[in-house]
């Protein structure tokens, strides 16, 4: 019984719009969450639910399948019920300035930890002085200098009546203090002196040298007469500082009473203020500048807060599916998108200054990262981005291994440099981190990093489609409706919603599926809206899908035209009319950037007796590929199991595919190549109005391949170009009509009877639509019928096989060893 070709309503599955009971998508409420993806956005689920250590999300799925949006959508719904995390500042520390504090405050309170100590600092600036300059402080610093010189000369004075009591004076010389003898109270000038006699010279000089000997121990006294006066001047100040900080401070205290860390660094603070109040003067502040303020000498930068995290109200911008730059949703738990995931902008990092021809850096130039944002709520990583940025992987490992944020520079983490840098607190991590990938990273992942599977236990697995039905049309019509009003878009009519939902199923490569990679969606809507606005339609209608689909391919066209070109012109040889043994059309598919295309492939083959050996020339030559050959061995496999089976397989195959230079690869045309050595070695010519596509196994059963409608269209087109008979056609394996979404002008040629589409289950079905001739079943004596195909082969080979017999043997009938 001749098999029959498809019917048309079996290549395409409409939509039926009439289940629609809206006009436009306007009408439609949004989706509740992403349709099909129920499993996906479960481990989502749990994932945020489960707060022990490790529990990091990675979701895992094609691109454009929506699964950033979908998890922002699901933390929008959550992270308002979880507390606001608390704020972070780094601040000097004034033991140690290399190890600046980390402090944690409530939400939204380092700002006014911040501006609170700025205005202490500010009203210190002014206030201090004034004091400094009032009477009281005046007065009191006067008697403490009194106190000094009083002591100081009372000393001078009563050396110096004891000289004159001596007949010697203490005289004061720009070289210092120095003695000589007097008389009547006058210097004696040395003339006069060095008439005495000598005895009374020297009872002179001896007096002198007692009384230097009195001045220096006077000089000896003076140091520690200073560090007295300068010890009381200091009280004084401290006095004065501890009142002025103290009063001050007060307020600021109180504020952050019930935060301890926070409370000793205020006390660290107030107690610096008053160690160093000389801070207040400009003659001190001027020899202080450099040793204590290393950034262009500011005095006062050590006293600055560094807000490196606010999480008040007001300090970032709600994020949302398709902006989420980070931020709050209803006071909650942040979330936070890294788009440029480098090591720096992970971790944070310590800038530098230059100053003086050098690099120096403070506490002050510390830079939070997304890890210090996202600290307390979730942060959303591209996979792929990641892994590209040197050391950023190792490091966002390290901060969820230890769940703390070490500051360092990546040349620190190489040990490559060995400079004094600081090193700040580290910072305690509460983060959710949520990775994007594809399935081949995750396992890639999974298989090669043993430390990910500990880090990321949760696996949210986005699916790429779903079942298509009823149901699924309208959740699909209220995802379209959801991405109009995202995307502002024009609404979609009923009929284009089927439009969409059809080409979707063509997406998928299955008429009982509908593709969940949204962005693919999201862009043919995108294109249709601008068509429709040029209409200046109020809704997109099919019309406008359609000429965004056909746009579509139009500019990516140009490789296909120019295949086409070269069929028709004869440069590439494809035969679609007459009969050929040993040759088949075979079908292949190229993909190279957006445009994906068939095309016809000739496949011949060649047969004479030999030592059972088919040969791949493709292989052969190195431009077959691993699965490509396995096809021909699987081939090979089936004609020994199916002919000669009781003699040696005596035969040498050659195959190819003419005309191809740029190699091949798949198993989708062991089924061709099959047909085009059966009809070579039965001598019975293949119908080249037919193409087939189809893989085998050892069985002879065809089994299903991939993009099977570009396919059927690449042989269409070819045929259409040259004109259609009505005897043209492809032949595909029955397993791949569930897939076919054949474009409108293919429906329509078979339809009139112009075109044929054959669906094969066995070797057998496609031998016998490609010859004409019945392939033939062995009965119950392991016989073909008379003949069929088949027997045609098994005779042929029986030739083959007592040829090599014969040819064995020498001339006396004696078979040669």
């Amino acid at each position: 019984m001749p098999l029959e070709p498809l019917s048309a309503d079996l290549l395409y599955r409409d939509c039926d719009v009439s289940q629609f009971e809206f006009s436009t998508t306007a009408e439609l409420s949004d989706a509740m969450g992403l349709v099909g993806q129920d499993r996906a956005l479960e481990a989502i689920r749990f994932g945020t639910r489960m707060d022990k250590s490790g529990y990091n999300i990675f979701a895992l799925g094609p691109h454009g399948a929506g699964m950033r949006d979908g998890v922002i959508r699901h933390l929008q719904s959550i992270v308002g019920k979880r507390p606001v995390p608390g704020d972070w500042v780094y601040v000097n520390n004034f033991t140690d300035p290399n190890k600046p504090v980390a402090l944690r405050t409530t939400a939204g309170r380092a700002e006014a930890l911040r501006s609170g100590v700025a205005d202490l600092i500010q009203d210190l600036r002014g206030s201090i002085p004034a004091i400094l300059e009032s009477e009281e402080y005046k007065k009191r610093l006067a008697a403490i200098d009194a106190n000094y010189t009083q002591h100081q000369g009372q000393a001078f004075e009563a050396l110096r009546i004891k000289a004159e009591a001596k007949n010697v004076t203490l005289l004061s010389t720009p070289s210092g203090f120095a003695f000589a003898p007097q008389r009547e109270g006058e210097v004696m000038k040395p003339e006069t002196f060095n008439e005495l006699p000598e005895e009374e010279r020297e009872k002179i000089k001896d007096t002198i040298g007692e009384l230097e000997q009195e001045l220096a121990s006077i000089f000896q006294h003076v140091p520690g007469w200073e560090k007295e006066r300068r010890a009381q001047v200091h009280e004084l100040n401290r006095e004065v500082a501890t009142n002025a900080v103290g009063r001050s401070i007060h307020d600021l205290t109180s504020m952050f009473e019930g935060n301890e860390k926070v409370a000793a660094w205020l006390r660290e603070l107030e107690a610096d203020l008053v160690e160093n109040i000389g801070l207040f003067t400009a003659e001190e502040r001027e020899q202080l500048a450099a040793p204590m303020g290393p950034i262009g000498g500011d005095v006062f930068r050590r006293y600055t807060v560094n807000v490196i995290v606010n999480n008040g109200p007001d300090a970032a911008p709600e994020p949302t599916a398709g902006n989420s730059n980070g931020g709050f949703i209803g006071g909650g738990a942040p979330i936070i998108t890294e788009e440029h995931p480098a090591f720096a902008n992970l971790i944070g990092r310590v800038e530098h200054m230059s100053n003086m021809g050098a690099l120096v850096t403070d506490f002050s130039l510390i830079k939070a990262g997304s890890l210090h944002r996202a600290n307390g709520g979730y942060l959303l990583i591209d996979a792929l981005r990641l892994l590209r940025e040197p050391l950023a992987w190792d490091g966002l490992k390290r901060a969820l291994r230890t769940q703390r944020i070490v500051l360092e520079a990546p040349g620190d983490y190489l040990s490559l440099v060995s400079t004094v840098a600081l090193e700040p607190d580290p910072i305690p991590l509460e983060t959710k981190v949520i990775l994007f990938g594809d399935r081949l990273l995750y396992y890639m992942l999974a298989e090669n990093d043993p430390e990910f599977r500990d880090l990321f236990k949760v696996s949210a697995d986005f699916d790429d489609q779903i079942d298509r039905d009823g149901d699924t049309d309208l959740l699909y019509a209220e995802m379209i409706a959801t991405l109009c009003r995202e995307n502002d878009l024009l609404p979609l009519t009923a009929a284009a919603v089927g439009r969409v939902i059809e080409e979707s199923s063509r997406f998928a490569e299955d008429a009982e599926k509908l593709s969940l990679e949204v962005g693919s969606i999201t862009d043919l809507m995108q294109e249709a809206d601008l068509y429709a606005r040029d209409d200046a339609a109020d809704a997109i209608d099919v019309l406008h899908v359609q000429q965004a689909i056909d746009e579509r391919v139009h500019r990516a066209d140009r490789l296909r035209e120019r295949s086409l070109e070269a069929i028709t012109r004869d440069v590439v040889m494809i035969d679609t009319e007459g009969f050929v043994a040993g040759q088949v059309n075979g079908l292949s598919v190229l993909s190279l950037g957006q445009a994906s295309f068939g095309r016809p492939t000739r496949i011949t083959a060649r047969a004479r007796m030999g030592k059972g050996n088919v040969v791949d020339i493709e292989r052969e030559v190195d431009l077959g590929g691993a699965l490509h050959s396995k096809g021909v061995l699987i081939l090979t496999g089936f004609l020994s199991a199916h002919f000669a089976i009781n003699i040696p397989l005596s035969l040498t195959a050659t195959l190819v595919f003419e005309q191809s230079y740029g190699g091949v690869d798949g198993d989708s045309a062991s089924v061709a190549e099959l047909v085009a050595l059966l009809s070579s070695l039965a001598e019975v010519p293949v119908n080249q109005g037919l193409a087939v596509t189809g893989s085998l196994n050892q069985l002879g059963q065809i089994q299903p391949i991939g993009g099977v409608n570009e396919k059927i269209e690449g042989f269409f087109d070819i045929c259409m170009r040259r004109g259609l008979t009505g005897d043209q056609g492809v032949i595909i394996p029955a397993a791949n009509v569930k897939h076919l979404m054949l474009r409108r002008d293919v429906v329509d040629a078979v339809e009139r009877g112009m075109f044929s589409v054959f669906a094969a289950e066995t070797i057998e079905d496609a031998v016998t639509i490609m010859t004409g001739a019945h392939a033939g079943q062995r009965d119950e004596n392991d016989d073909f019928p008379p003949g069929s195909l088949f027997e045609r082969v098994d005779q042929r080979l029986l030739e083959f096989a007592e040829a090599q017999v014969a040819f064995g043997k020498d001339d006396s009938g004696v078979t040669a060893s």
